[in-house]
């Protein structure tokens, strides 16, 4: 299903449900937010979001603790985590979505470029590890239909 399907299909559920969603997000650049925006309706359930590029920035704007960081590394299930938890209570949405990777080019630290990490915090909660080979862009648009498809699963899973 393609991603403008996956998004139409998330914002109908959480309107019927009466339920928000929040984003947090790194290596997506606002792109996860760009496409859940780009329904008509959104508005309605779509509260906002944070780019935290950097780990000063998912610090201060989302609650990532600094121990996390050092211990795991800014591409993480934890860090995913945290940077999910600190945006839904942020915005006190039902639901957030984080993003955390390596888009490329190049490794990072010793992370392989192409990894990714997705955190969908709510009702339910659910991390995914995405390991993607298709370049920066790919990457990107891998992660953003990933995280969207994921979580347009678990409400289809909701009793709404």
């Amino acid at each position: 299903m393609p991603t403008q399907s996956q998004a139409q299909s998330v914002v109908e559920k959480l309107i019927s449900a009466g339920q928000t969603v929040s984003v947090a997000e790194s290596l997506t650049g606002g792109g996860l937010g760009f496409a859940l925006t780009q329904i008509p309706g959104s508005s309605e359930v779509f509260l906002g979001g944070v780019i935290s590029y950097t780990s000063d920035v998912k610090m201060k704007e989302l609650g990532v603790k600094t121990e996390t960081l050092d211990r795991f590394n800014v591409v993480s299930e934890e860090v995913a985590i945290e940077m999910a938890e600190g945006i839904r209570k942020k915005f006190g949405t039902t639901w957030a979505i984080a993003t955390t990777g390596i888009a490329g080019p190049g490794d990072y630290k010793g992370i392989r470029e192409g990894t990714v990490w997705i955190a969908i915090r709510g009702p339910v909660n659910q991390t995914l590890l995405l390991t993607l080979d298709s370049g920066r862009d790919g990457v990107r648009q891998g992660a953003i239909s990933s995280a969207i498809g994921t979580f347009a699963r678990i409400l289809s899973t909701q009793n709404t």
